[in-house]
């Protein structure tokens, strides 16, 4: 596969067979960027599990320091006052029957994320085939099925991430846009890491967390020195 001057011009700046302290990847990240519009920066990390196995699946959400940098379209399927508190925390849309068989009859999936109170799941439980492929389905485990419908919304707006490991073993998720800059890059990169610590599953036999790398939307990806962030883990 050949790539463009511009991306082999970012990848010259990255030494492939080094792994970098990360305070010196965030700051270089941002100078990777390829495209002109201001490229979303994303992490990646390997674990050592098997997600096939439900006690080693590795899943969850964070609220990172300094957000996303995305403007978050959070929709709420409720009823009488926590549909107002929804709306009052700036939910995008709220609803109950009549947003569901929106959802339903025109396969509306217009928004990042929903938010259901428990006694509504029920009626959410028939969107899952709309859905379920898109990763939408309000989920307990990451707190998008809650009675505290306002922090949930506020949350999301504010920059929450919701991740789920791959087949692979792999989590990836965004940290940032690359106008970010190295420090606050890192302190949400620091974040998501030590969230992913927090969550290793009592199952999980040999080494947890293998690789760490960073890269913007369309750049080179950047391996990071993850180990002395266990051990500070650890040492906590």
């Amino acid at each position: 596969m050949s790539h463009g001057k511009k991306f082999r011009n970012a990848s010259a700046k990255v030494d492939r067979s080094k792994r970098y302290p990360l305070d010196e990847a965030c700051k270089l990240v941002p100078e990777t960027k390829v495209a002109k519009f201001d490229e979303s920066v994303d992490i990646a990390v390997r674990l050592g599990v098997d997600p096939k196995h439900a006690d080693q699946m590795v899943r969850g959400a964070v609220v990172l320091p300094h957000g996303t940098g995305k403007s978050q379209r959070v929709v709420v399927v409720a009823k009488g006052d926590k549909a107002n508190e929804a709306r009052a925390a700036g939910a995008d849309a709220v609803g109950a029957e009549e947003l569901v068989e929106k959802i339903q009859k025109e396969s509306w999936t217009d928004f990042d994320s929903m938010v259901a109170t428990p006694d509504m799941m029920g009626l959410v439980g028939r969107l899952g085939r709309v859905l379920g492929p898109k990763g939408l389905m309000p989920n307990p485990k990451v707190g998008t099925v809650t009675n505290d419908v306002a922090k949930a919304v506020r949350e999301l707006k504010a920059g929450r991430v919701e991740f789920r490991v791959e087949k692979a073993g792999v989590v990836q998720a965004r940290i940032g846009k690359a106008s970010f800059g190295g420090d606050k890059l890192r302190e949400n990169a620091r974040t998501m890491i030590e969230t992913l610590l927090r969550l290793k599953p009592p199952s999980a036999k040999g080494t947890y967390m293998r690789s760490v790398s960073i890269s913007t939307t369309m750049g080179p990806g950047i391996k990071v020195d993850h180990l002395p962030l266990i051990t500070e883990f650890e040492g906590k």
